[in-house]
C-alpha cells in the first residue's frame, strides 16, 4: 500500500500493464493507459514504462500471458521497480501469483484509486467511507498485504493464541473494523439527514462530472469562495456546499467527488451517503472537459454512475468547460453539439472557467433552472427579473 508519510520523502517507481481485446482500438488503449498514468502520478508514483498485450481474455492465473510476464519481470528486476500497476481489477489468485513472480508490490486500478482517496479524504465521513471500502476490498485479497495492517494490529487486541495463522488474525481484524466503520457511518448519515432536512426550503444544485474536468474551479467562480482546485485526479473527495445567489434567488451549490471509469464498486457503495447531495439536488450541473478526446466516453461514465444512483432523470445543465483549449474549427459547431443519451429538455452551455468566458450565459441558464424549483417552494416570491452578474 502507499505509505503517505514515506511518499513525502521518496517517490516510488512503477510500470503500467494493460490487457486489451483483439479488436480494441489502439487509441482507446492509449487513453486508458494515459489515465492510469495520471492516477499513478496523483499517488506520487513515477511511471517508468508501459506494457500491454492483446488477448481474447486475461490469463486466469497471471492476467498477462507467460511471455509478457517474463518481459515485465526482466524489466522490473533490471530497473528495481517498486510497484507494478494493472489497469483492471485482479482476482485474489492473480494477485498472489503476480506477487510471487514479480517480487514487488502489485496494484490493480481499484487499489490505486482507494489509496488516492485515502490520502485525500479530509472529513470524518469521507475518511470513514474510504476506510470501509478499502477493508471490503482487502478482505478476499489478504496475501503479503497483511504487513500493511501491522500498525493497527497493536491496538486491536485481536492477536490470536499460539499457532493461529496471521491471515486468520487479519481477517478477523478486518471484519471487526468493517462492523465498526459501518456503525460510525450510520451515525454520521443520521446527523447529515437532519442537516439536509433543515435545508429543504432552499433550492439545491450539485456539480457532477468526470474527475479533473474543472468542477472545483467552477465552484470557486460561482460561489466566490476559496475551494481547492488542482490539476490532479480526485482533488475533491469530500462534498463541499456553498451558498450562491443569482438575481436575488439563493440556492445551495455542492461540489462532489469526480467519477472515473472502472470506479471501484465498494467505493461507490461507501460514498452513497456523500452522494446524497446528488440524489437530493433539484438540479444537476454536469461539467464536461470538452477539450478532452474522450469527453463523450466521460459523459457516458458519469451518466452510468448517475443511473446507478437513481438520479439520471433530474433536470440537467451540461456545462462544456475548457473551450479555450478547443480549436476554432471545432468550436464553431459546438452550438449543435449533441451526444447519445442527451434529452431534449437538457440544457447546455459552453464556457471556460479558467478564462472566465461565457460565465454570464452560464449564470443565466442556472438561474432559469433554479427559479422553477424556487417558485414551487415559494409561489408568492417575486424576483427582480433584470438579470445581473
Amino acid at each position: 500500500m502507499i505509505d503517505p508519510v514515506e511518499t513525502k520523502f521518496r517517490e516510488e517507481e512503477g510500470i503500467l500493464v494493460a490487457v486489451a481485446g483483439k479488436r480494441e482500438d489502439q487509441s482507446v488503449i492509449e487513453e486508458h493507459l494515459n489515465e492510469l498514468d495520471f492516477l499513478a502520478k496523483t499517488a506520487r508514483i513515477v511511471v517508468k514504462s508501459r506494457f500491454f498485450q492483446r488477448l481474447e481474455k486475461p490469463d486466469i492465473k497471471t492476467f498477462v500471458g507467460h511471455g509478457k510476464l517474463e518481459e515485465i519481470k526482466a524489466y522490473s528486476k533490471s530497473r528495481n521497480i517498486d510497484v507494478v500497476i494493472f489497469d483492471d481489477d485482479l482476482s485474489p489468485s492473480q494477485l498472489r501469483n503476480l506477487e510471487r513472480e514479480l517480487k514487488c508490490k502489485i496494484y490493480d486500478r481499484s487499489l490505486l484509486i482507494l489509496d488516492i482517496f485515502l490520502n485525500r479524504a479530509q472529513t470524518s465521513q469521507a475518511k470513514t467511507q474510504v476506510e470501509l471500502a478499502r477493508y471490503q476490498y482487502l478482505m478476499p485479497r489478504l496475501t503479503r498485504m497483511w504487513t500493511h495492517l501491522e500498525r493497527q494490529r497493536g491496538s486491536t487486541g485481536t492477536r490470536g493464541g499460539a499457532g493461529e495463522k496471521e491471515i486468520e488474525t487479519d481477517r478477523r481484524m478486518i471484519r471487526n473494523q468493517i462492523s465498526v466503520l459501518k456503525k460510525k457511518l450510520d451515525k454520521i448519515e443520521k446527523q447529515n439527514t437532519v442537516q439536509r432536512k433543515n435545508r429543504s426550503q432552499v433550492v439545491r444544485a450539485a456539480l457532477v462530472g468526470y474527475t479533473n474536468v474543472g468542477k472545483s474551479t467552477l465552484m470557486r467562480l460561482l460561489s466566490k469562495s476559496n475551494v481547492k482546485a488542482e490539476d490532479k485526479l480526485f482533488a475533491t473527495v469530500d462534498a463541499t456546499v456553498r451558498k450562491v445567489v443569482i438575481n436575488n434567488i439563493p440556492f445551495l451549490l455542492s461540489d462532489t467527488v469526480g467519477f472515473i471509469r472502472k470506479l471501484p464498486h465498494h467505493l461507490i457503495e461507501s460514498f452513497k451517503s456523500t452522494l446524497a447531495e446528488v440524489r437530493e439536488a433539484d438540479v444537476l450541473i454536469h461539467v464536461v472537459d470538452v477539450s478532452h478526446t474522450a469527453c463523450e466516453d466521460h459523459i457516458s461514465v458519469v451518466r452510468e454512475t448517475l443511473k446507478e444512483l437513481g438520479v439520471i432523470d433530474k433536470p440537467t445543465l451540461y456545462v462544456f468547460n475548457k473551450i479555450d483549449l478547443v480549436d476554432e474549427e471545432h468550436s464553431e459547431h459546438r452550438s449543435n453539439y449533441v451526444f447519445e443519451g442527451m434529452n431534449n429538455h437538457d440544457v447546455k452551455v459552453f464556457i471556460s472557467a479558467e478564462k472566465k468566458e461565457n460565465i454570464q450565459e452560464l449564470r443565466q441558464k442556472i438561474y432559469e433552472m433554479i427559479k422553477v424549483r424556487h417558485y414551487q417552494i415559494f409561489p408568492n416570491y417575486v424576483a427582480n427579473e433584470h438579470f445581473h452578474m
